[in-house]
């Protein structure tokens, strides 16, 4: 059996050898100059991150968000390359004997030749973009066959290197996929809270205000044509910008049911509303994620509208942070979904920054990459104790999946706030990509995970930024994060 495996490891490898010598005799009219230049661009993802950056500026929703499962899934496989792939096979770089010279890199790669990551890399981000956006996976689909194509043209990489590489990288974009539709499948799952008996029915509408935040997302067809057919006698007032805080507070003093359309930044300021007015809350998703509204089991305005005029409602916990985001205020601010400091709210503030001058998609890979060339943690102390983080993220509720930042809850009203933190240390980059591989673990070298009722955050440095909910202010020099169990009615279907 020995001599068997030995037989035909010894077939592979000279059938390995003689490809690759048959391409270094061949020549392709205008290899010479395109195909080694190509294999250049592809260094360390550039070309990639190119191609992702052009999609943001000229394509749909749609296809931005194809993109960002493309560079994650160029990121899992570059990672289990660099990690696993490189290190558990020590294959020698091929001989360069009879690879014309005008061909051979400047500079030879030290790194093992097995497996090749340009090629997992370019088959990972063109897999994760082709299975959101086809026709953008097709029009780069060349390319990467071309840049995997180069690494044997230039003699670095046998033809079994680039073939295991393009595997590699295929099924990162399927794994990618099928997380990204796992969590989007999942989250439109009513949980387990609280049933609020007192909310009124309103079979025709009558009695509540629907606020729409025109400037939202998806807001202008978020199902307002269903709102209007279902519940007739709803008032419906558009607005935007600054004027959304002070039609919230009109809206909830006035009427039995305040209603909101918008989106994840929307939907706080109106519950911050209800909750200071003491009435229910009505939520038409109309954003770009409804991160709250698919955790809650609203697929649409339909479900809404069923659930106005049954009378159908749950209580969920809402997460508090004390002082708030105003000043002159004096009270507590609010969080439906998430609560941070560090790197994710330098990330915001930077891509506000940029998005009115160079649009959303350009505005956030800009924010990333100044982000992710920071030195410095954020020091802070946390319940009486010194740290130093990159990121401290605060869940309302359990989220499930791994990394610093998950995105799932399987309810809302649980009272518990789910405390995440990247230690500091090493750089930003490692240190988040490590910590999304560590999973949700209570003791890791990266990544910590814990389950709190309230959290005192102190000494935070002066300029420090904070996000809720998507939403960006400056952080105060100390704060307390606590929760408010079943604080907040809002309407669902049963």
């Amino acid at each position: 059996m020995a001599d068997q495996e030995l037989t035909w490891q010894g077939v592979a490898a000279r059938w390995d050898r003689a490809l690759f010598d048959g391409v270094a005799r061949r020549h392709w009219p205008a290899a010479d100059r395109v195909l080694p230049r190509l294999g250049r661009a592809a260094n360390h993802g550039v070309l990639w991150g190119g191609a992702a950056a052009a999609i943001a500026v000229l394509g749909s929703t749609g296809a931005r968000k194809a993109a960002l499962c493309g560079a994650a899934s160029l990121a899992l496989a570059s990672a289990t390359v660099n990690t696993v792939g490189k290190w558990s096979v020590r294959r020698p770089r091929p001989l360069l004997e009879g690879v014309p010279e005008v061909r051979r890199l400047v500079t030879q790669p030290a790194t093992t030749s097995f497996p090749s990551g340009h090629s997992a890399s370019a088959f990972a981000f063109t897999t994760g973009l082709a299975l959101g956006a086809p026709g953008w996976g097709a029009l780069l689909a060349p390319v990467a066959v071309s840049v995997a194509f180069s690494r044997v043209y230039t003699g670095v990489h046998y033809p079994s290197d680039v073939a295991a590489g393009a595997a590699l990288g295929v099924a990162a974009g399927l794994v990618v996929r099928r997380l990204v539709r796992g969590v989007d499948e999942a989250r439109v799952v009513p949980g387990d809270e609280r049933t609020a008996t007192e909310a009124p029915a309103l079979p025709d509408g009558a009695g509540l205000t629907v606020v729409v935040n025109t400037g939202s997302g998806t807001a202008a067809a978020a199902g307002l044509d269903v709102l209007r057919a279902r519940l007739p006698n709803a008032e419906v007032v558009e607005c935007e910008g600054p004027e959304l805080p002070e039609q919230l507070a009109s809206a909830a003093a006035r009427s039995t049911v305040l209603g909101v359309c918008g989106g994840d930044g929307t939907v706080n300021a109106a519950a911050t509303a209800a909750l200071r007015a003491g009435v229910p809350l009505a939520v038409f998703p109309g954003g770009t994620l409804n991160h709250f509204a698919l955790d809650l089991g609203l697929g649409g305005a339909e479900d809404t509208c069923r659930a106005v005029a049954a009378g159908s409602a749950v209580r969920v916990s809402v997460g508090r942070f004390t002082p708030g985001p105003d000043p002159e205020d004096g009270g507590s601010g609010y969080f439906l979904n998430t609560f941070s400091i560090g790197a994710y709210p330098e990330l915001l503030r930077h891509r506000l920054h940029w998005a009115p001058r160079i649009g959303g998609g350009p505005a956030a890979l800009l924010a990333a990459w100044k982000v992710l060339r920071a030195e410095r943690p954020v020091r802070l102390r946390l319940a009486g104790r010194p740290r130093s983080v990159w990121l401290l993220f605060a869940g309302n509720g359990t989220y499930h999946g791994t990394g610093p930042t998950p995105r799932r809850r399987d309810g809302l009203g649980e009272g518990l706030l789910d405390v995440r933190l990247v230690h500091g240390g090493g750089r930003p980059g490692p240190r988040l990509l490590a910590a999304a591989f560590t999973g949700p673990l209570s003791r890791s070298p990266v990544h910590t995970a814990t389950r709190l009722r309230s959290l005192r955050i102190g000494d935070i440095p002066p300029d420090t930024p904070l996000a809720y909910d998507g939403e960006y202010t400056p952080a105060p020099p100390a704060l307390v994060l606590d929760t408010l169990p079943d604080a907040l009615t809002v309407y669902r279907p049963r």
